[in-house]
């Protein structure tokens, strides 16, 4: 068996350097196709097709793929030494399975081609967050504003499915339903790797929708009126059910969340953090009170304040009432913060006061 510098997985696999995982994917998909032994006769067909998994084994795991990298280089930090002549027996990835059935269609040639399975994987569709800019006197009457947005929206050629004749998903023929393939490269070792066709749902789609590629939605423009009722305040939502994406394969569709933005109740960044500084400075100052430790606790103290109060006030003091009740939240979040870290540092120094009067053994100094 050739080293491993010796092996170039990537011209293995037709792909540049600098593929994606996906492009690597699809690259393995294609020639396993074509080098099967099942379906291949060629007397070095198992050979290649072992080659071809073991150069998919490497690069399609990122760890993996850069330790070969770094060895292809010549760092002597790339790997662990030659790889061991794998003669522990050659696992299929494909189960077995002739391809007349298998993942990738029936037969080969065009029909094959346009028929490649692709994975199963129902998942809920994700909310559209949109934030709505309004005034604080619009906000507080109300009103109705029309958004044109993008969003997945379910296949009108399959109807969401992912396939367009077969009524359901069927058990990946690559991995028999496991979801994991195993593959013997050689210089790893035995290897179980998430299966390329499934990736891992062990379930893929019969006849995948051309319009769609079996996912079952697609990319589309859309309208919705949103109602923002009288009284809204910053950071309020208006939802709008199931406007939001759809989901894959079938499933649910999420919703279309407005997210209404008023700048005048809202704290810019500045005050935030000033708010929060001056938060951090009020847990020293009630403990400083109570245990008669105040003096010693004044930098800690002023400094945070005066920088806080610098920038609240830089970029102007509101007037809305919202306003304040955020400044007051930013406070609070700011004192929460520090109010063990000064609990700590009072303790500390009342104990440190006290070893000062009495020693450490507890006897009195003489001085």
């Amino acid at each position: 068996m050739a080293s491993m510098n010796d092996k170039d997985y990537y011209a293995i696999l037709g792909v540049e350097k600098d593929a994606s995982t996906e492009e690597i994917r699809k690259a393995f998909q294609t020639k396993a196709r074509k080098l099967h032994p099942d379906v291949n006769k060629a007397p070095d067909a198992e050979e290649r097709f072992k080659e071809v998994s073991e150069a998919y084994a490497v690069l399609s795991d990122p760890d993996k793929r850069k330790r070969y990298d770094a060895m292809r280089s010549g760092s002597p930090f790339g790997g662990y030494g030659a790889p061991s002549n794998g003669g522990g027996g050659y696992s299929d990835p494909f189960g077995g399975s002739p391809f007349g059935w298998g993942p990738f269609g029936s037969g080969f040639g065009g029909a094959a081609s346009r028929r490649r399975s692709r994975a199963y994987n129902p998942r809920a569709g994700a909310d559209v967050v949109y934030e709505l800019t309004l005034d604080a006197e619009t906000a507080q009457k109300g009103a109705r504003r029309g958004v044109t947005y993008q969003r997945y929206v379910s296949c009108d050629a399959c109807h969401g499915s992912g396939s367009v004749e077969a009524e359901h998903s069927e058990t990946c023929p690559t991995c028999g339903g496991s979801g994991h393939i195993t593959v013997d490269t050689g210089l790893f070792g035995v290897m179980m790797m998430t299966c390329p066709e499934c990736e891992g749902t062990g379930r893929v789609v019969a006849d995948p929708c051309q319009a769609c590629g079996g996912t079952g939605r697609t990319l589309s423009a859309s309208e919705v009126v949103v109602d923002v009722p009288a009284g809204t305040h910053d950071g309020d939502e208006v939802r709008v059910s199931g406007m939001g994406n759809a989901g894959t394969n079938g499933s649910t569709t999420g919703d279309f969340v407005c997210r209404v933005c008023v700048p005048e109740e809202r704290l810019t960044r500045s005050q935030a953090s000033g708010f929060n500084f001056i938060g951090f400075a009020l847990p020293f100052l009630v403990l400083g009170l109570f245990t008669s430790t105040l003096s010693s606790l004044v930098f800690i103290i002023v400094a945070p304040i005066v920088l806080g109060l610098y920038l609240v006030l830089r970029d102007g003091v509101r007037k809305s009432g919202r306003w304040w009740r955020n400044a007051g939240v930013a406070v609070a979040n700011g004192a929460s913060n520090a109010f063990m870290i000064a609990l700590v540092f009072v303790l500390m120094f009342s104990c440190t006061s006290g070893l000062g009067r009495v020693g450490y053994m507890g006897a009195p100094y003489l001085w």
